[in-house]
């Protein structure tokens, strides 16, 4: 099977290539997450942008309901879809796979899961929280898993340009819709699900004209074998998706549950600071995983990871320690006044983020060796700590017991596969530097929510040190970034 070429490609990519595409390597990583960054930054920063419209309109308990209700639409997402999604980016960018067969497998194994979903209906209408949402679910689910679908398709075929401008296209679709729903019907937490669901299925349309997606559904094309592979490399991650969900959602439930939906409506606003760590995360991790593929194989690869990996971990340790600095301000400006007490469990929520993105980072080492088990492993592991301390802390320590609950639970997938994954590629993490950026990130974050006197003196000082400790490392892939710049291309 041949390679599908097409203008609107900014990096295709075929055997052919892959002696221009070892020598500039560290360019086409950073393209791509340029590339990457124009399409999600608007929307990934849509949060930010309608923070201060429905924390105004929704009261914490609202905010709850709505945080439940769509995060238990997160769960089902990989249990409809069956993680296609996953096997569209990893079998779409391999020029073994006809594009044709890859969509033609993933649309209908997403058609299928959701008649199935259709079957619970019944069940899933008992559920307190979900039953007066219970249509707009089921439509949220749809359309969610279809602009996954369509969207990974894209990147899949490297349409990053029009990827780059949906990503726009959406979060202005979104605002209008919010704006709308919210401040002129108020339509009340339906008005927010419902400019969510709005914006996905305006996504759909758009993406699936302009590429000609449908072009891509043929029958004829299907192929067993390359679908039964597809299948077995996605369905390992199904469970591994839900023990992430456990790890990163799980104690929203019972934060409910123990402290009330008040608490957890100010604790659910908490998640949003650290989740600018997690744009930029996301961000790159798209890029990030073109890279690893196109690198299984290659020369130097552990050289290469370790040398991201370091330049990666340091960007996050300086982006934490200046969001812990700044959490009480933001949290003042982002949200309305009766979520202030939620910066008290962003410095503990921010530790977390940052050992999840790490083991996102070690995920894509799984991704190239199409090693789901190991994947789900770590993930359950990490699952089964986080509950487990739930349990045990936040009957204690309440919504904060929730949040150091969810770092360790990181730190131990973290630790998992650094371990395990040495076995396929050998990434010096370097251990030492890691540890002390964690000690004094953890200072800072006892001397935030001690309120020590003159917390922000002794925060600002020691934020200064992890950035002059992490400085090394950015200069060290800046210099072998901009030798691929200037390095002659060659085809």
């Amino acid at each position: 099977m041949h390679p599908e070429h097409n203008s609107n490609s900014l990096v295709g990519f075929s055997r052919r290539h892959k002696g221009y595409y070892l020598m500039n390597r560290y360019k086409f990583l950073f393209s791509n997450t340029v590339l990457f960054f124009i399409s999600s930054f608007s929307s990934k920063f849509l949060v930010f942008l309608l923070m201060p419209i429905y924390t105004a309109v929704l009261s914490p308990a609202e905010n709850s309901d709505v945080s439940l209700m769509m995060q238990t639409a997160n769960l089902l997402i990989p249990l409809v879809s069956l993680g296609i999604s996953n096997s569209i980016i990893r079998f779409g960018l391999d020029d073994k796979y006809s594009k044709k067969t890859v969509f033609t497998t993933a649309a209908l194994t997403l058609a299928a899961g959701y008649v199935i979903l259709l079957c619970f209906f019944p069940l899933l209408n008992k559920v307190e929280f979900i039953h007066k949402y219970i249509w707009l679910l089921y439509l949220y689910l749809l359309m969610s898993c279809s602009r996954t679908l369509v969207q990974q398709f894209v990147r899949a075929k490297t349409y990053t340009k029009l990827y780059a401008f949906d990503g726009i296209l959406a979060t202005v679709n979104t605002l209008i819709l919010v704006c709308v729903f919210l401040l002129k019907f108020k339509w009340g937490a339906m008005g927010y699900i419902g400019a969510i669901i709005g914006a996905d299925f305006l996504s759909v349309v758009f993406l699936s004209v302009i590429a000609g997606v449908w072009k891509y559904f043929d029958l004829s094309k299907l192929n067993k074998a390359v679908a039964k592979e597809m299948l077995s490399y996605c369905i390992p991650l199904i469970p591994a998706s839900v023990a992430w969900w456990i790890t990163n959602v799980s104690d929203r439930y019972l934060v409910a549950y123990f402290c009330g939906n008040t608490v957890n409506g100010i604790y659910d606003i908490s998640y949003k600071l650290p989740s600018i760590i997690n744009v930029f995360a996301t961000i790159f991790t798209e890029a990030w995983q073109i890279s690893a593929v196109k690198e299984s194989g290659a020369g130097h690869t552990s050289r290469f990871f370790g040398n991201v990996f370091k330049a990666y971990q340091s960007v996050v340790f300086i982006g934490g320690a200046g969001i812990i600095l700044l959490c009480k301000p933001l949290i003042s400006l982002l949200a309305d006044k009766a979520y202030f007490d939620a910066w008290q469990f962003v410095p503990v929520l921010i530790m977390a983020t940052i050992f999840s993105c790490f083991s996102g980072f070690m995920s894509s080492i799984y991704m190239v060796e199409k090693r789901g088990g190991l994947n789900l492993a770590t993930m359950m592991a990490g699952a089964v700590t986080n509950v487990a301390l739930n349990l045990v802390l936040i009957p204690k320590m309440g919504a904060q017991g929730a949040a150091i609950a969810t770092f360790a639970s990181y730190v131990v997938v973290f630790v998992l596969r650094a371990v395990n994954t040495k076995k396929f590629i050998n990434i010096n993490i370097s251990p030492v530097q890691m540890l002390l950026n964690v000690a004094l990130m953890g200072g800072m974050s006892y001397i935030m929510i001690a309120d020590i006197t003159h917390y922000i003196v002794y925060c600002a000082v020691i934020t200064l040190v992890i950035i002059a400790l992490n400085t090394r490392a950015l200069l060290v892939f800046a210099k072998q970034l901009l030798r691929s710049l200037l390095r002659k291309r060659k085809a």
